[in-house]
């Protein structure tokens, strides 16, 4: 009896871990490119996993891209096999399960299989983030859950994503911070204000962009040209018309040389000096660079 149980046992830790080392991996990152006027896309070492042949893309995520064919907008998966067929006006990646997509000019959401979950009735929407999504009608912002209920009605003039409870909007031309109780957790002050991200929100007065924490005080003091948010523990900012990276104490880690620079998504910047461009790493070295 006590070699049955052993043996019974033993199968089920087998079947276990069998089980658990048949769990897929994340999404296989892939980074779009254009030749020729066609969009296509290439792996993390450069190489071409897709063949350039849609006439756009926004890139993917959660293991989707969409991309434009003859003017309708689907989805392909990371082998480039077609997953949701071109369909709608304009489409956007996933986010939290579910993509903002454009039909009969209004936005809704769908899921990964297509189906239509959030129907289409938004003037302008924006990417689910924090468990939220940015939505206007006629004319003022709010926020929506992933039922399309209302959790802050639209109210505001404009708004951003939420990220790390809490919420970017603007209130008579100035831009501040609220929770999902609509508690007002950083005064309207700034000219411009996007999502927290890494801990840091980038902010615009009078023209310059730095980084406030939650508390409303400069973590990075207001001194670029232009900035994208942080991602990956890096920013890219524009210093005298040159764009470079930071990290999060304002150090800076690239120096400032390219014409446009993007934040990092999957360890790759896309950049771009004069007609080169490119996609490059941490270290600012070349992974990819377009065909002359």
């Amino acid at each position: 009896m006590r070699l049955f149980i052993r043996i019974l046992l033993g199968c089920l830790l087998l079947v276990f871990v069998s089980r658990a080392g048949a769990i897929e991996p994340g999404p296989v990152p892939r980074f779009p490119v254009i030749q020729q006027g066609k969009h296509g896309f290439i792996d993390r070492s450069g190489a071409m996993v897709i063949a350039p042949q849609f006439d756009d893309t926004r890139g993917f995520s959660e293991g989707l891209a969409p991309v434009s064919i003859a003017g309708q907008w689907g989805y392909i998966d990371s082998s480039g096999a077609s997953i949701i067929g071109p369909q709608f006006d304009d489409a956007r990646p996933f986010s939290e399960g579910l993509a903002r997509v454009k039909r009969g000019g209004k936005w809704g959401y769908i899921n990964p299989r297509g189906a239509m979950v959030i129907t289409p009735r938004f003037e302008e929407s924006r990417r689910f983030s924090d468990g939220l999504a940015a939505v206007a009608l006629q004319g003022r912002w709010g926020y929506i859950d992933p039922t399309g209920r209302a959790v802050v009605e639209p109210q505001f003039d404009n708004a951003e994503d939420a990220s790390e409870g809490l919420l970017p909007v603007e209130q008579s031309a100035k831009w501040g911070f609220i929770d999902r109780q609509k508690h007002v957790v950083i005064t309207f002050q700034f000219d411009r204000a996007n999502r927290f991200s890494n801990g840091l929100a980038r902010v615009q007065v009078k023209g310059a962009w730095g980084y406030v924490d939650r508390t409303g005080g400069y973590a990075i003091p207001a001194q670029y040209a232009d900035a994208t948010s942080f991602s990956e523990g890096l920013a890219a900012v524009e210093i005298s018309g040159k764009w470079g990276f930071i990290d999060k104490t304002g150090k800076t880690v690239i120096a400032p040389q390219y014409d446009k620079a993007a934040f990092f998504t999957d360890g790759l910047a896309s950049v771009r000096i004069g007609k080169k461009i490119g996609y490059i790493d941490k270290a600012g070295a070349y992974v990819w660079t377009a065909p002359k």
